[in-house]
């Protein structure tokens, strides 16, 4: 990947970010959440995932499970700056003459299932990639959890089934930002070592920063090139809760947030200074 690739990346993830934003009022949104994940959705339907308005409908595309529903607002996000949906629908969060709420609905192009109830949408992917792999063919089937989803038992079971079945064509993305809705998940059912139980359960595993275009390149080619070894891959995503708002970062009260317009406008001007920072601190490492 180029550099100047990267940095296309990083400016689409930074509009999707100010989507969600905007999306943190009138009623609010998961904004913690759905910035920790930013950038893993991005990555994948620039970089990874084979669909799109052109295949939607195809039996042959790759598909994407958001299981931790609750982030849809950088999936929307996503899928404006794609220009897959208009970006004005977003004006219409929460309201009845639309579809766009706290979680996905298939009457959304490209939104593959609903979700919401944590857990389920791994067996789903499962029973997806299953399919595929019985009718010949050679989709990606992808489904994000979050870290805190891990402590129900069907994302377990379907691994399971997954490992049984052999279903290399099935890929695992945990976003671990460490919280759980309002508690850090060590504190509540520590998860780690976390690598160590998906390879227990029969996964092959690579863990990057989740924030890194590059690792998470690097760490996706390493899966896809065990392809063929009937193994599920998981890729573990090290993110941020926040990421993108030093004022809410890694803040475990910062899950779901309903701002003011005059906060938007605020948090806006502070997520631009804070890539600018980002920009400059860069700069003096290239030097």
């Amino acid at each position: 990947m180029t550099q100047e690739e990267i940095d296309q990346l990083q400016e689409m993830a930074l509009r999707v970010r100010e989507h969600i934003i905007r999306l943190s009022t009138d009623g609010g949104c998961f904004t913690g959440a759905s910035l920790s994940c930013a950038d893993l959705i991005v990555y994948l339907y620039n970089r990874f995932l084979n669909v799109g308005p052109h295949n939607f409908d195809a039996p042959d595309r790759d598909y994407l499970f958001l299981s931790k529903g609750h982030d849809v607002p950088a999936l929307y996000g996503t899928f404006v700056e794609l220009g897959w949906l208009a970006a004005e629908r977003l004006g219409n969060h929460l309201k009845t003459n639309d579809f766009i709420y706290w979680h996905p609905n298939r009457a959304i192009p490209g939104i593959e299932f609903h979700s919401g109830s944590l857990g389920h949408l791994p067996s789903v992917a499962v029973g997806v990639a299953l399919d595929c792999k019985l009718r010949g063919l050679d989709n990606r089937v992808v489904v994000i959890t979050g870290d805190g989803e891990l402590d129900e038992g069907t994302v377990w079971e379907a691994l399971q089934v997954a490992a049984a079945k052999k279903l290399d064509n099935l890929l695992f993305i945990v976003d671990r930002n460490h919280f759980q809705a309002n508690i850090r998940t060590e504190e509540l059912i520590p998860l780690e070592p976390l690598a160590p139980k998906f390879e227990a359960f029969g996964g092959r595993v690579r863990r990057v920063d989740g924030h890194d275009f590059a690792a998470l390149e690097a760490g996706l080619r390493a899966l896809s090139d065990g392809g063929g070894s009937g193994k599920p891959a998981v890729l573990i995503a090290d993110t941020i809760r926040g990421r993108g708002l030093p004022s809410i970062q890694e803040r475990a009260d910062r899950w779901f947030c309903n701002f003011s317009h005059e906060e938007v406008a605020a948090l806006l001007d502070e997520l631009h200074g804070a890539r600018q920072a980002e920009i400059a601190s860069e700069a003096l490492i290239v030097r």
